[in-house]
């Protein structure tokens, strides 16, 4: 067994005033700490409410002085002396006790203490020492049993109350939804039809009720941050709260934090793992029992329950993490056959309610993305090729497939393979593609667990033909298995989006490898852990001043070109592009008239004269950005024209309320005095009144007049939904070499609407 041998620096705690009770604090930034002030009592049955004092202790309200006078001086007609001379008009004067070097650094290191001082968001590293304390054999001893091992690791506890009272979740925050879930857990079992219902230990315990259930999710990940010089290593502990919606974890930084930098033994010493995850998280386990009151997002304090929740790794991490103990096998057919060390207790023994084989989540990363999709399917395409077409053949449909990719247009967040991609990390049918998208969703209802069954079964069906081919002799494999437990594991922690390794890989950029390269590589691991601290820190102290307004400052107005109509019209090669303006302005201005603008007299439709400012892209920030560009010359190769869904009817749903377009160009124009911010573009009709059945997506083509002209139009940028990506409809035949992805929206006839594009397009393109 290996024990804790000492610890060393201390927790900073800050004590706060707790007289005020359940009203909010707005300069509270810190949670209440073990020296703090507790209540004398509280509510027993709040439901996650606010803890507040009973009526019978609440002080007495002090007397309050008289509100200061603010009334202005009465004003000074008296001379001024005779050797006053006024400052310029441009200079403050300072008051008498200011030191007018006081508001200004001197240089970086005065920023650098600055910063080392401040202990918003400060949670110090500790250090813990951990040694082989088990039996040693008689001769050659391997010296990995009498060395000290190194964890460097934060309080998770103050890592927990800091993410629960960051006021930027109090609106992306739940209470309720994790409390209900370990009270009441329905798992279905499909294979026999019967349902269950479990209790979680921790609501019969009566001292717990009312409180709010804050699970712990737990994540690590080895990485490497150069290979180059030394294949140097870490091995990163993340850590953050089941509370927080999963649509934020990705787009918070402080949502996921790294708490610890675990040791990494040259030989395989999995007690070391667990035996330090134990320890470091040993400061949870008393109010996993006992309830704590603290702050929330909200400013208000609330009864809080601490509780392991899922554990994120990926395969070769859930072998070590889930050391799963099998009866009726011994220790040496465990090892041989399973890999599986059958004497180790995993550090969830040491919690309450806590089992390590119910806490290790899915990870879409690597069980659909890289498993499912691009290790098995697509290698299985790949092999079914070789096999059915032969060698030379089925390289030839692969290089093809290869010139397809290379031509696809590009599109925001997509990334693009200019060459193509070896076929074997793209190809795949649309079903397996489906469930990863409808496992990936935010808001997985009822109706979505029954869809993702259905596609399941659709998947298992359309795999047969690997089979019978010969391609694959079974599909008794570990990622293929996984699929079969997502909707029971959804029923348990909800939807998996939030519980990806994908977010703590991304984490690892923020965290290890930028904090890597700033070092001096050497021993950087020190260096490493200050500037996380410091990060921390300057996170924390953004809040701080948001919170004060003190970051509100005037925004540079962006450049815009102007262009006469004409002068545009002649760039975008529309001549009729004044006569489409018209068309705009009898649409914005008489909504009600029910003409179409198209049939209106010219001499009817409003006129305007003045100038067009001309944008290269559109930015829409919200939960969803999409960026469209409409850029005449994109990085000096070609012009970049994207797509967009334009909405045409929100009371319809999918694609039968939207329409695809084209943007030639972005510009806005005054008319009586109000600005029309403007998109030209070109229509896309639809193929079909449904999707394709092959593929589960639209098609479409460009839209042209009877005289076979394109068919263009200018609409309000409001109506512009997000941007949209089109594939274009190869056809059975070989593409040519030269056609480049700039190409692509002009080269094809037909186009499928990408609803695989990203999980926004998945819910759009319906």
């Amino acid at each position: 067994m290996f024990t804790k041998t000492f610890a060393v620096a201390q927790q900073c705690k800050v004590h706060q005033n707790l007289s005020n009770g359940g009203v909010p604090f707005a300069d509270v930034h810190q949670n209440l700490s073990d020296g703090g002030v507790p209540f004398a009592d509280v509510h027993q049955n709040l439901s996650g409410g606010l803890a507040t004092p009973p009526p019978d202790f609440l002080p007495t309200p002090p007397q309050l002085p008289p509100p200061p006078d603010f009334s202005p001086p009465p004003p000074d007609f008296s001379p001024p002396p005779p050797d006053f001379s006024p400052p310029p008009p441009d200079v403050v004067p300072l008051d008498d006790d200011e030191d007018p070097e006081s508001e200004f650094m001197e240089d970086h290191k005065d920023l650098h203490k600055v910063i080392d001082t401040t202990q918003l968001g400060n949670v110090p590293w500790q250090c813990l020492l951990v040694q082989y304390m088990g039996e040693h054999p008689e001769h050659d001893t391997p010296l990995w049993m009498g060395k000290d091992y190194e964890v460097w690791y934060r309080d998770p506890r103050v890592m927990a109350h800091n993410m629960l009272a960051n006021t930027t979740y109090k609106d992306f925050m739940s209470g309720d939804w994790a409390w209900q879930q370990a009270i009441h857990i329905r798992c279905i079992s499909y294979n026999s039809g019967h349902t269950n219902i479990y209790q979680d230990e921790l609501s019969k315990d009566l001292n717990t009720h009312g409180s709010m259930f804050i699970p712990i999710i737990l994540g690590s990940d080895k990485t490497t941050v150069s290979v180059g010089t030394g294949n140097n290593k870490y091995y990163p502990l993340y850590a953050s709260i089941g509370n927080v919606h999963n649509n934020v974890q990705h787009a918070h930084r402080d949502a996921l934090v790294i708490i610890g930098f675990l040791s990494i033994p040259k030989s395989t010493c999995i007690n070391l793992f667990h035996c330090s995850l134990s320890a470091i998280l040993s400061t949870l386990k008393p109010a996993m029992t006992k309830y704590k009151v603290l702050r929330c997002a909200d400013g208000h304090f609330r009864h809080i329950i601490f509780g392991l929740g899922p554990y994120i790794a990926d395969y070769e991490e859930q072998l070590h993490t889930d050391l799963l103990v099998l009866e009726n096998i011994d220790s040496d057919t465990l090892w041989h056959e399973f890999g599986i060390i059958s004497i180790l207790v995993p550090f969830t023994n040491d919690f309450p309610q806590a089992d390590i084989h119910q806490l290790i989540s899915f990870d879409l990363l690597h069980q659909l993305v890289k498993g499912a999709f691009k290790d098995h399917l697509v290698d299985w395409v790949l092999k079914y090729l070789k096999l059915t077409h032969g060698t030379k053949q089925g390289e030839e449909i692969m290089s093809d497939i290869d010139r397809r990719i290379a031509a696809v247009a590009s599109f925001t967040g997509l990334w693009r393979f200019p060459d193509g991609c070896g076929f074997k990390q793209w190809m795949a049918f649309h079903v397996l593609l489906e469930f990863c998208y409808i496992a990936r969703c935010d808001v997985i209802t009822k109706a979505s667990l029954v869809q993702l069954s259905d596609v399941l079964t659709m998947v298992h069906h359309y795999c047969q033909i690997f089979e019978t081919t010969g391609t694959v002799p079974h599909f008794s494999l570990p990622h293929q298995h996984s699929m079969t437990h997502y909707v029971d594991m959804i029923r348990l922690f909800g939807a998996p989006n939030g519980l990806c390794l994908s977010i703590t890989e991304s984490k690892h950029i923020k965290v290890v490898k930028e904090p890597w390269r700033w070092s001096n590589k050497h021993n950087a691991l020190g260096q490493m852990l200050l500037t996380n601290q410091w990060l921390d820190k300057l996170a924390a102290s953004r809040r701080d001043f948001a919170a004060r307004r003190m970051l509100i400052s005037s925004v540079l107005i962006e450049q815009k070109c102007m262009r006469t109509v004409a002068e545009l019209a002649d760039e975008v090669n529309v001549p009729h592009l004044r006569r489409l303006i018209q068309y705009f302005l009898f649409s914005q201005l008489f909504p009600n008239d029910p003409h179409n603008p198209e049939d209106v007299p010219a001499a009817s439709c409003p006129w305007h004269e003045g100038g067009l400012y001309v944008f290269n892209s559109a930015a829409a920030t919200f939960y969803a950005p999409s960026d469209p560009s409409a850029c005449p010359l994109w990085r000096n190769v070609s012009p970049c024209n994207d797509c967009v869904f334009v909405n045409i009817n929100s009371d319809l749903e999918g694609m039968k309320g939207l329409e695809v377009a084209r943007v030639k160009c972005f510009f806005s124009f005054k008319f009586d005095w109000v600005t029309y911010p403007c998109a030209l573009v070109q229509w896309f009709d639809k193929v079909s009144d449904c999707a394709d059945e092959d593929t589960g997506m639209w098609i479409v083509h460009p839209s042209v007049h009877d005289d076979s002209t394109p068919n263009f139009a200018i609409i309000h940028i409001d109506t512009v939904y997000r941007a949209a990506h089109l594939i274009p409809v190869y056809g059975p035949n070989f593409i040519a070499d030269d056609i480049k992805y700039f190409h692509s929206y002009d080269a094809f006839r037909s186009f499928y609407v990408n609803k695989f594009a990203d999980h926004h397009a998945f819910k759009i393109a319906l």
